[in-house]
């Protein structure tokens, strides 16, 4: 019997870490963005600048973009969980409450994950990732604390964006049981593409206003460009990145840094302000990624 250490790749590790500044960061300036344009046609116009860029990108390097026979079904099941519900869902769910605090609902989303990976994944639940959990949930349900009567006064923002938690942690183990032999690249573009026909649909149905940037004043247009290039391009292939490489626990606990990089970005861009429960959620979650990030012994 011996051991050997194993650990997540530099690489991956460094995603995580963009990652959670990038999605973290994009939370308050969608409100700002969404204080001049509907929901829908902000969603649009980012799916739209996604889907370009990445398909641009994997055909600049040459990627394989043609769906394998076969796999539409799968990929269609992904795209409706994991993009299509999650940026109406969340989207509309941000409205209704303090960017921050959305931030921590939608991302209740890696206890939902842990559950589907022991339950449909048949993925072992270590002392390490149970641990991850607990320390990620305790500092989640702390930054909750003075938003219980908050959320109590918007149960509609709330449930959508508990929904929008569900539907990704789904959308993350049917990318597991059921891969896409894709590229990362061409696999999240064909996601942005597809779920576009929905949302524009609900746009034009649903809502009125202008599909033009250029209707917008300085920060919200600033925020748009923002989540076309970073939120919507970048952000969303290293989701994907992260989430085919690795189990789906370990995957989904990587996102705990999310909201609290949301939490602390909506101060200093909203002026909404932190309590001590913001600053004792930070190490919690700081703790919770070390458990699964950091390189552990197994026995082989």
């Amino acid at each position: 019997m011996s051991t050997r250490t194993y650990a997540l790749p530099p690489s991956i590790i460094v995603l995580v870490v963009l990652l959670a500044l990038g999605w973290g960061s994009n939370w308050p300036l969608m409100k700002v963005v969404m204080t001049e344009m509907a929901p829908l046609h902000f969603r649009v116009l980012c799916l739209t600048a996604g889907a370009v860029g990445l398909f641009a990108i994997a055909r600049a390097n040459r990627l394989p973009i043609r769906v394998p026979q076969g796999h539409w079904p799968r990929l269609i099941a992904i795209t409706l969980f994991n993009v299509a519900a999650w940026n109406v869902l969340a989207v509309y769910g941000v409205t209704f409450m303090e960017s921050g605090r959305a931030a921590i609902l939608a991302y209740t989303f890696p206890m939902w994950s842990v559950l589907l990976g022991v339950w449909f994944l048949r993925e072992p639940l270590t002392g390490r990732r149970l641990a991850g959990v607990i320390l990620g949930l305790l500092g989640m349900l702390l930054l909750l604390g003075d938003e219980v009567h908050a959320v109590g006064r918007s149960p509609t923002g709330a449930l959508l964006l508990i929904a929008s938690a569900v539907s990704w942690a789904m959308s993350t183990a049917i990318m597991k049981r059921w891969p896409v032999d894709l590229p990362t690249t061409s696999f999240t573009g064909w996601q942005m593409l597809l779920a576009l026909v929905p949302i524009l649909f609900g746009a034009l149905l649903f809502e009125e206003g202008s599909f033009s940037p250029l209707a917008l004043s300085t920060w919200p247009l600033w925020g748009l460009i923002y989540n076309a290039i970073i939120s919507s391009i970048f952000c969303n292939w290293a989701w994907i990145k992260i989430a085919t490489y690795a189990p789906i626990s370990v995957s989904s606990l990587s996102t705990l840094m999310i909201p609290i990089v949301g939490v602390f970005s909506g101060m200093l861009m909203l002026g909404e302000r932190p309590h001590w429960s913001d600053f004792a959620a930070l190490v919690l979650v700081v703790a919770a990624l070390a458990a699964v990030l950091l390189p552990q012994r197994r026995a082989s």
